[in-house]
């Protein structure tokens, strides 16, 4: 895992996905003993202009105060820190990834942005960021996913140990079950039980009270819960899925036999 001493940033933009993305990263933090630092990015403009920004710095404030108030309420033992910095949504979220444990964004923002399957800022961050982050899922009527398995890939890549390290982490934080997606793609679909067993059985010895459920995922992450019925809370992936983010987290409102959708962690170790 990441220095604890680094932050968990959130990304604060006025909507109601930013303050569920900043509420799930609140155990995060926790667990961590690390501050919550929530930062609302306001446009350069240039210095002839300077004063034309007093609305939108007054906004970011307001913004901010919203969250740390739902995070308050929640009556956890956490840190926050507020900051208002400049520059654009995208590139001010990267440059805090540089020095950060995660960075949670929501998967929509404000606007008609808040209309898209996910919204550019989420996009942009899970494919360009430094460090893991989270893309936390806001369904049409406010709410989060909440109950169901932390979905995680598995296969035999440089990178997957921290993938697997990350998903055991947060199955044991949610009190989730996890649903081991075996990446090999061979086969009909069957079950990978010998590479899967070979492949967790370090991790499982060491968090027993982990439950563990074995999946074939030959075509995907992304293909695969598209697809399955089973409910997922969160996907923990590589980066290597990071241009898949918006398949994942699925639209903002389904039908009720599709895809239900799920929150994602893209992990780079």
């Amino acid at each position: 895992m990441s220095n604890p001493s680094q932050r968990i940033v959130v990304g604060i933009d006025g909507s109601e996905a930013a303050i569920n993305a900043a509420k799930w990263a609140v155990d995060e933090a926790v667990s961590r003993n690390t501050p919550l630092r929530l930062i609302h990015a306001v446009p350069e403009r240039p210095a002839d202009t300077a004063g034309d920004d007093s609305l939108d710095i007054q906004y970011a404030q307001a913004s901010l105060r919203a969250a740390d108030a739902a995070i308050q309420a929640m009556g956890k033992p956490v840190k926050i820190e507020c900051d208002v910095v400049r520059g654009s949504p995208e590139s001010a979220l990267v440059d805090e990834s540089r020095n950060a444990a995660m960075v949670c964004v929501g998967s929509v923002g404000t606007g008609w942005v808040a209309r898209k399957v996910l919204g550019s800022t989420a996009d942009t961050v899970a494919q360009k960021a430094n460090c893991p982050v989270a893309i936390i899922r806001t369904n049409h009527d406010g709410t989060q996913p909440d109950g169901g398995y932390v979905a995680v890939a598995v296969d035999e890549s440089a990178g997957n140990d921290a993938v697997l390290e990350h998903g055991f982490h947060q199955a044991r934080l949610r009190e989730a079950p996890i649903l081991a997606m075996g990446v090999w793609r061979w086969g009909l679909g069957e079950i990978p039980y010998q590479q899967l067993n070979h492949r967790l059985g370090p991790w499982v010895s060491r968090h027993r009270e982990v439950h563990v459920q074995p999946a074939a995922a030959r075509r995907g992450p992304a293909e695969f819960l598209t697809h399955t019925s089973e409910p997922v809370q969160l996907a923990v992936v590589g980066s290597d899925e990071a241009d898949k983010v918006a398949r994942i987290v699925g639209p903002v409102t389904t039908h009720p036999n599709g895809h239900p959708g799920c929150s994602v962690l893209v992990v780079r170790d």
